[in-house]
C-alpha cells in the first residue's frame, strides 16, 4: 500500500483498521507513518488444480447416486412402457432391433450424464475458487464496505476526517483522493465477483435441472430395456433345459482353462451351440470369399447403410475393414490404454474404461458369443469372435444378458456394470472405485492394440480423474 507513503508527504497519519487504509484521520504524525509495516504471514500454497478437479467430481458423482435412487417412474410411464413392448412384433428380428435401439439411446443418455458431470464438477471449483477469495478478502472487503455505507450519506469531507485547522482539511482532502481510487477498484472487483457467483450458482441450477431429466429419462430407457430383454429370453425358453445344461459344461471347462486361448479351444470344441454356430459362421466367411466384386460391393454398400441383414450368422464384412469404425461398448472415461504401465511392473493388454454405476454394455461389433460367464481373475466375462482370427474380451460387468453360442450385432446390449468396481486382474493399481471395463482384442491369440478401431471420438485418453 502506497497511502502511509502518501500520508508522510502531506503530513498526515493513517490509521488502519484490519490493516486497511479506508477509515483516516488527519493529524501531524509523520514519525509514526514512517514506521515499518509488519511482515505478513506466508501464504499457503495454491491448491492442486487437478487434485481439487478430482475431488470435486468425486462428490458430484456421489450427490448424482444419490439423486438417481430418488427418482422413479410413474404408473401411466410404467403402462405407457409395457404397453409399446406388448405392440412390438414379436419375432426375434424386431426384438433385437429394438433392444440395439434402446442401447443406442441408453448409451447416448449415458454420454450427456457424464457430460454434465464433468460440467457441473468444472462450475463447482470455480465457485469454490471466488468463494475462496472473497473469505481471504473480508477483512479487506469489509472495510471497503464499510467505507461505501458512510460515503453513501454523501458527507462532506470533515465527516471523514477530523481537521484541526484549514491546513490540516486540505492535506485530508488529498489524501481522499488518493483513497477514493483504491475503494473504487476493491468494489468494482466485489461487484465483479458477485456477479460471477451468482452466473455459477444459476448455470449449476440449470444444469442441474437439465441432468435430472436426462436421468429420468436413462431410467425409463434402462425399464424399456429390461422389457425387452425379458420377451427376447421368452423367444428362446423353448431349449431353456439345454441351455442350462451347456452353462454348467462351460463353467466345468472355464475351471480347467488356464488361459484365454485353452478358453477359447475348449468351447469351440465342447460345446454344440458353440461349436455349430462357429462352423456356420466360418462357412459364411467363405462363402463371402467366394461372393464376385459386384456382389461383396453391393453386401458392403447394405452393411454400411446401417441396415444389414438381421438374419446373418457372420459378420457382416471384415474385422479388418473396420478400423476407425466402431464404438467403445460403454460410456466412460479412458484409464488406461494398451502398453501402458498397469501398476504391476508390466504393460496393460487392453483398455481399460472407468463407468458410472449400471452403465450398459454393448456389443463393438457383430460377433458370436464364444464364452459368457466368469473365467478365473477376469471375473464375469464375454468373448466374442468377430471373424478374420479377432476375438474381443469383455470383463468386470456385473451382469451378462447373453449366451454362449448366439451370434449377436453391432450395438446390441451385452451386459451392464455394477455400483462398484470389480476385483479383478485386469483392475489392478487402478485409483478408483467405479465400475471399470476391461477390452483387449486379440488376433490369433494374441493381444493387439484396439486403438485404431474406435472412431476418431472415442480414441482421446481421459486423465485418471478418479
Amino acid at each position: 500500500m502506497i497511502l502511509p507513503a502518501i500520508a508522510a508527504g502531506v503530513g498526515v497519519a493513517v490509521v488502519a483498521v484490519s490493516a486497511n487504509p479506508f477509515i483516516v484521520r488527519a493529524q501531524d504524525a509523520a514519525p509514526e507513518a514512517a514506521q515499518s509495516a509488519p511482515q505478513p504471514a506466508a501464504e499457503p500454497p495454491p491448491p492442486d488444480p487437478a487434485a481439487e478437479l478430482a475431488a470435486k467430481r468425486d462428490k458430484t458423482r456421489a450427490e448424482l447416486e444419490i439423486l438417481s435412487k430418488t427418482i422413479s417412474l410413474s404408473s401411466d410411464k410404467v403402462s405407457a412402457l409395457q404397453q409399446s413392448i406388448a405392440d412390438l412384433d414379436k419375432s426375434t428380428q424386431s426384438i433385437r432391433q429394438a433392444l440395439i435401439e434402446s442401447a443406442a439411446r441408453r448409451k447416448a443418455l449415458d454420454k450427456q450424464i457424464l457430460a454434465s458431470e464433468k460440467k457441473l464438477a468444472d462450475l463447482g471449483v470455480k465457485e469454490d475458487g471466488i468463494r475462496r477469495s472473497l473469505h481471504e478478502r473480508r477483512g479487506l472487503l469489509a472495510e471497503v464496505l464499510a467505507a461505501l455505507q458512510r460515503m453513501g450519506r454523501n458527507p462532506p469531507p470533515a465527516l471523514l476526517v477530523t481537521p484541526d485547522d484549514a491546513l490540516a482539511s486540505v492535506r485530508s482532502a488529498i489524501l481522499l483522493g488518493a483513497v477514493v481510487p483504491g475503494i473504487r477498484k476493491e468494489t468494482d472487483k466485489l461487484a465483479a465477483d458477485l456477479a460471477s457467483l451468482a452466473a455459477l450458482q444459476t448455470a449449476s441450477a440449470a444444469e442441474k435441472a437439465g441432468l435430472t431429466a436426462t436421468m429420468t429419462d436413462g431410467i425409463e430407457e434402462e425399464r424399456r430395456m429390461d422389457l425387452l430383454l425379458a420377451e427376447n429370453d421368452k423367444l428362446s425358453r423353448s431349449n431353456a433345459a439345454e441351455l442350462e445344461a451347456e452353462k454348467k459344461r462351460s463353467e466345468e471347462l472355464a475351471g480347467k482353462a488356464t488361459n484365454l486361448e485353452g478358453l477359447v479351444a475348449s468351447m469351440e470344441s465342447e460345446i454344440a451351440s458353440v461349436r455349430d454356430a462357429a462352423a456356420a459362421a466360418r462357412q459364411a466367411e467363405e462363402n463371402r470369399k467366394l461372393m464376385t466384386d459386384e456382389q461383396r460391393a453391393q453386401a458392403k454398400a447394405l452393411a454400411d447403410s446401417g441396415v444389414p441383414d438381421k438374419n446373418r450368422i457372420a459378420p457382416a464384412y471384415p474385422f479388418g475393414e473396420l478400423k476407425a469404425k466402431l464404438e467403445v461398448p460403454v460410456a466412460g472415461d479412458i484409464l488406461r490404454q494398451f502398453g501402458d504401465a498397469d501398476g504391476t511392473g508390466h504393460e496393460a493388454m487392453g483398455m481399460t474404461v472407468a463407468t458410472n454405476p449400471e452403465t450398459v454394455v454393448t456389443a463393438p461389433a457383430d460377433g458370436l458369443v464364444v464364452f459368457a460367464g466368469a473365467f478365473r481373475s477376469y471375473g464375469q466375462m464375454i468373448i466374442l469372435d468377430t471373424g478374420d482370427g479377432y476375438h474381443l474380451v469383455l470383463s468386470g460387468m456385473e451382469t451378462i444378458n447373453t449366451r454362449q453360442g448366439k451370434f449377436v450385432f453391432a450395438g446390441e446390449p451385452l451386459a451392464v456394470m455394477g455400483a462398484k468396481r470389480v476385483a479383478s486382474a485386469t483392475a489392478l493399481a487402478l485409483e478408483t472405485d467405479r465400475p471399470t471395463l476391461y477390452i483387449e482384442f486379440r488376433k490369433d491369440g494374441k493381444p493387439v492394440d484396439s486403438r485404431p478401431w474406435w472412431t476418431a471420438k472415442d480414441t482421446g485418453k481421459a486423465r485418471n480423474d478418479s
